[in-house]
């Protein structure tokens, strides 16, 4: 532990309090885990030959080519794409991420609550980052089931990222701020979603090989490992150069903040027995039913239906998450406001915004079902069921901070990781779905999908 004198002399060098650092670390911490997450959805696009199927298969529904969307006017080639999987196949590979996602959950928010939560975190996330990079050479030398293996320890990687990070920000963000911490550290997912889409399009738009997307989000997976490490602790009282002031403030106001206290076990017993607990869950499985199929599905959506080249997919599939994170900023403000001026208790608050946060897009994702080849307007809807979406983290998000602070980690493991199973069917049952990419199925799909999440 440094000397009160070199604390003070450093902790100046820093313009913003001690939180809002680890705030925006927090941020790019998720936005790492879901650009390692989400780049294989676009990549798979380049990576799979289709051509066969789709010259087998005449749909007298699918969309016309457009010439303005396309390069030259035709079709864009796929220099890269050296594998021959069914629709099925992929959706196993895509949701094989998941199975490993659930599996580390509570163990990983055991191991944040036992040894903190920086460690938890940041190794995970550099196994995730370092598998990526592994991505190329493993499915060269695989296949699909090498493919798949891999995914699924990627997946046990970033298992305890939401966990461990409810453990930090349980230590380190008093309760009148979580709204707007929330939106921001939870906000990293739309940024990692906005720049993995844009990203992996910009690389592979032209000839460009599908690999260098793995090799792209690896190498800054590591880059923010190396970052986290030097300036991120698990509590305000194990920071070598919190600022004296901030640590009295955050003493006083967070009633987790000092952990040297011994703690008792988790009680598992009256978490389940809680009917705000089941009621976290029920809405957590509702909104990641939804979301899992944008995510995975979207991409594929905007290649094989809407019949956009890779770069206007990788421009326009970021349009939604964009607005989502932009409205999750604006949600969380407004209910931190009208908590603070007690124009409605947290409780009702985090109601509010859950039921926006599900509702909305159910509707909004009913009526792109309905869109059919109308390009401009399904993207609106898309768009406009992500906004919505946005009011998710002041609602239900960080709920488990207000449930139980002093067992965030333990209770968002179960949360996150019971929910995780909508992420494992969506892909695969899509994919066995839409055999031949069918814009028939596909719109049905999509709506059964929202009306499912809408209950």
């Amino acid at each position: 532990m440094l000397s009160p004198k070199w604390r003070r002399t450093i902790s100046r060098l820093f313009l913003i309090p001690q939180r809002y650092v680890l705030g925006i670390m927090g941020l790019l911490a998720v936005c790492n885990a879901y650009t390692m997450r989400v780049c294989l959805n676009l990549a798979v696009t380049q990576m799979v030959n289709n051509t066969k199927s789709q010259e087998s298969h005449y749909d007298p529904n699918a969309c016309p080519d457009d010439s303005d969307l396309l390069v030259n006017g035709t079709v864009s080639s796929k220099p890269h794409a050296i594998f021959d999987w069914s629709e099925s196949t992929q959706g196993l590979i895509l949701s094989a991420f998941y199975y490993g996602y659930a599996i580390t959950h509570v163990p990983g928010g055991y191991l944040a609550e036992r040894y903190g939560g920086k460690w938890t975190l940041g190794i995970g996330l550099l196994s995730t980052a370092l598998f990526t990079l592994l991505t190329p050479v493993v499915v060269k030398a695989g296949g699909a089931t090498w493919l798949f293996i891999l995914r699924v320890l990627q997946g046990m990687g970033e298992g305890p990222t939401m966990p461990a990070l409810m453990i930090v920000l349980a230590r380190w963000v008093p309760p009148h701020e979580r709204s707007r911490q929330g939106a921001l550290v939870f906000g990293g997912a739309q940024i990692g979603n906005i720049f993995g889409s844009f990203m992996s399009g910009f690389l592979m738009a032209g000839d460009g090989d599908w690999a260098n997307v793995f090799y792209f989000f690896g190498c800054f997976g590591i880059l923010w490992f190396l970052a986290w490490s030097l300036l991120c602790y698990s509590t305000p009282n194990t920071h070598p150069y919190i600022s004296d002031e901030e640590l009295k403030y955050l003493n006083e106001t967070v009633t987790s903040a000092d952990t040297k206290s011994v703690r008792d076990p988790v009680p598992w017993k009256a978490i389940v027995r809680s009917v705000p607990v089941w009621a976290l869950l029920f809405a957590a499985v509702g909104h990641d039913w939804g979301y899992y199929t944008m995510v995975t599905d979207l991409p594929k959506y905007m290649t094989d239906v809407l019949k956009f080249n890779i770069a206007a997919t990788g421009t326009l599939t970021a349009m939604p998450y964009l607005a989502m994170w932009v409205c999750s900023f604006i949600f969380g403000w407004v209910c931190d406001v009208c908590v603070k001026r007690k124009w409605h208790s947290i409780k009702t608050g985090r109601i509010i915004h859950t039921t926006v946060a599900a509702t909305g897009p159910a509707i909004c994702i009913i009526l792109a079902s309905y869109s059919g080849c109308d390009r401009y307007a399904a993207v609106a809807y898309f768009i406009a069921s992500m906004a919505l979406m946005g009011g998710f983290y002041s609602g239900m998000k960080v709920n488990a901070l207000d449930l139980a602070p002093n067992y965030a980690g333990s209770l968002t493991a179960m949360i996150n990781g019971t929910s995780t199973i909508s992420g494992i069917i969506t892909p695969y049952l899509i994919g066995l779905l839409t055999p031949d990419v069918s814009i028939f199925y596909i719109i049905r799909v999509i709506g059964r999908v929202a009306r499912w999440c809408s209950g």
